[in-house]
């Protein structure tokens, strides 16, 4: 763990847009989103890292677009790793682009749930311990190369918290002691994983913890002293009852208002120094997509 910097007196955001696709399993794009042929399928989550920054309020602060390649190579399995040497890449390069701005708060608008791991590591490297991270999210994200489901983004809290693949720890400038993360939201998960919940010592939450009060998650943010956090929002946490917004639909889940009071009840009561926004699939934009393919004037052949 590192020793946080030195406060300073800027106060940058930092917009991170970053389309990876990579990190989700094709297992799961082939069961979940079997309306579109396999290879746009698994392309959804950079449509929605592009339809997020479209229609979010424009940054008067630094932006910067990991570049995410749309070809099929390395994505083979390694290490229990799904697309390992394109993800490793990926996160090299936005630690690097993180490093050179420094910011003090980072948005991030993904692509799948991975792309908070180079944010809130840096984060974790400027604070120190007096930051908690708050995951929403249906899923505890707690895989390892061990585990049976290789997709990348199945293994994000993991890395937080130093565990699992150690070429990706290596990158990391800090990770976050595992009291200190709180899994929000959480009713869905393979049981393979689900056991590194308790044995690291993560916090979590349930919907139903949370359906009338906030009050459970702000007393847990309350016990760990930390005065900043970091919010990982992963839009399949939301209800599919309501509407779906992820790769796949889980009922029973924190609807829309719910996840709207926790988030400005954390705001209300630490300084929000991170923010993700992961999983989305804009599955109308797909489908137009999907339409408009081959009509005139659309391409410069």
């Amino acid at each position: 763990m590192t020793s946080p910097t030195a406060p300073r007196e800027s106060n940058t955001t930092l917009r991170l847009i970053w389309p990876q696709w990579q990190g989700a399993g094709s297992s799961s794009v082939r069961e979940l989103i079997p309306e579109f042929p396999f290879d746009v399928g698994r392309r959804a989550y950079a449509v929605g890292s592009v339809v997020l920054d479209a229609v979010l309020p424009a940054t008067a602060g630094p932006s910067v677009t990991v570049p995410v390649p749309m070809d099929d190579a390395g994505l083979g399995i390694v290490d229990g790793v799904e697309a390992k040497s394109v993800v490793l890449a990926e996160l090299s390069y936005a630690l690097e682009q993180i490093a050179e701005h420094d910011p003090d708060r980072i948005l991030t608008l993904g692509g799948d749930c991975a792309v908070s791991v180079a944010p809130f590591a840096h984060l974790a490297a400027r604070y120190g311990d007096d930051l908690a991270i708050v995951w929403i999210d249906s899923h505890p994200d707690v895989d390892t190369g061990e585990t049976e489901y290789a997709g990348y983004h199945a293994m994000a809290v993991s890395a937080l918290v130093g565990q699992g693949d150690q070429d990706v720890l290596d990158r990391l400038p800090a990770t976050v002691d595992p009291r200190r993360v709180a899994l929000t939201g959480l009713h869905a998960w393979t049981d393979d994983a689900y056991a590194n919940v308790d044995a690291w010592g993560l916090a979590s939450f349930s919907p139903d913890d949370l359906r009338v009060s906030s009050k459970p998650l702000l007393d847990w943010l309350a016990s760990t002293g930390c005065s900043r956090v970091a919010v990982h929002f992963d839009v399949d946490t939301i209800d599919s009852n309501e509407i779906v917004y992820g790769l796949g639909a889980e009922p029973d889940g924190l609807t829309s208002a719910q996840v709207r009071r926790i988030v400005a009840d954390l705001n209300n009561r630490a300084d929000v120094v991170g923010l993700t926004i992961a999983e989305y699939i804009p599955r109308q934009v797909i489908h137009l997509q999907q339409l408009l393919s081959g009509f005139p004037l659309l391409t410069n052949h």
